[in-house]
């Protein structure tokens, strides 16, 4: 009898737990619903628009929208000027990720191990600043340090016996100058990643390689870089797809005497905003959006492979 009596508060106690959980969970669901609505409708269905625009022959000019399947990726592939924009954005992209990384590891690290200084704060700030700073504005400041009559640059080139260069009006210069403006940019994002990276760096590794004998130099390419891979793989993926979506800074360094922006230095966003706005041919631009898409997708899968692989070893 005292069994039973025992039994039957302890179900009861079990049944509440089970409604009090299935509540807990439809208020989770009911939470999170409008962030997915929000972020399906902003996020979603613009790439699934994208998809489906570019099977079709959509011109802003004409009612007739015939569907054309691949058409528009098969004559993307023979259109020299994609092709062009398409080698110039992965030379950015890359040369960008090939700067930022390494300088901004270093920088994070220097600025790491002057923690204690009064100074700390600032060298954060002032290496964070390029970051926030607007794009226009910035991009016209280094045009103008890039200029080839009045520039700073050209300027101390030539107080040192060098030769004065046309960075803005050489393809191959112009591309470099980019990968700088698009380094100088993300530079100080990677440094903020870096440094909280190292912050949380178990300080008993590095104590045990101190009494090893190791000296700073030693300790920073044996033991932060490996330490550090999760972090490295975050800021290339971000300098990546930043620079795969270049486009301002393009714009506005690549101009040539005319002043027709952005015809030395082609750029594949560039390339859809002319498709887009001055050809009208849409479903022609979003084709160009779907190749940048996968281009990313598939370089930030093989960075990740990449990563796992070297961290099994």
């Amino acid at each position: 009898m005292s069994s039973a009596l025992v039994a039957a508060p302890n179900s009861n106690l079990e049944g509440k737990d089970k409604v009090s959980r299935k509540k807990r969970f439809w208020f989770a669901i009911i939470a999170i619903l409008p962030t997915f609505a929000i972020f399906g409708w902003v996020r979603m269905f613009p790439i699934a628009e994208t998809l489906r625009l570019s099977l079709f022959e959509w011109n802003l000019l004409s009612r007739n929208k015939p569907f054309v399947g691949l058409e528009n990726f098969r004559e993307l592939f023979q259109d020299d000027q994609f092709l062009d924009a398409i080698i110039n954005t992965a030379a950015i992209a890359f040369g960008a990720m090939a700067v930022t990384i390494p300088v901004s590891m270093v920088l994070a690290a220097v600025i790491y191990h002057r923690t204690r200084s009064r100074f700390a704060g600032f060298y954060e700030t002032a290496v964070f600043i390029p970051h926030v700073v607007s794009l226009v504005p910035a991009a016209m400041a280094w045009k103008w340090v890039f200029d080839a009559k009045l520039g700073p640059l050209n300027r101390l080139i030539v107080a040192f016996g060098g030769e004065a260069q046309p960075w803005l009006f050489d393809p191959v210069l112009s591309v470099i100058c980019i990968i700088l403006l698009v380094s100088w940019q993300t530079l100080g994002y990677g440094v903020l990643i870096y440094l909280v990276g190292f912050r949380n760096l178990p300080k008993s590794v590095y104590e045990a390689a101190r009494l090893d004998g190791a000296n700073g130099v030693q300790s920073f390419f044996f033991m932060s870089v490996p330490l550090l891979k999760p972090i490295t793989l975050y800021v290339s993926v971000v300098t990546l797809i930043s620079g795969f979506n270049v486009y301002a800074q393009a714009f506005i360094l690549a101009s040539d005497t005319q002043g027709a922006p952005g015809r030395l230095v082609r750029v594949l966003v560039l390339d859809m905003l002319e498709n887009s706005f001055q050809n009208f041919r849409v479903g022609y631009a979003a084709a160009e959006a779907v190749i940048l898409l996968v281009i990313v997708l598939v370089l930030t899968g093989v960075q990740f492979g990449l990563l796992r692989q070297r961290g099994r070893k």
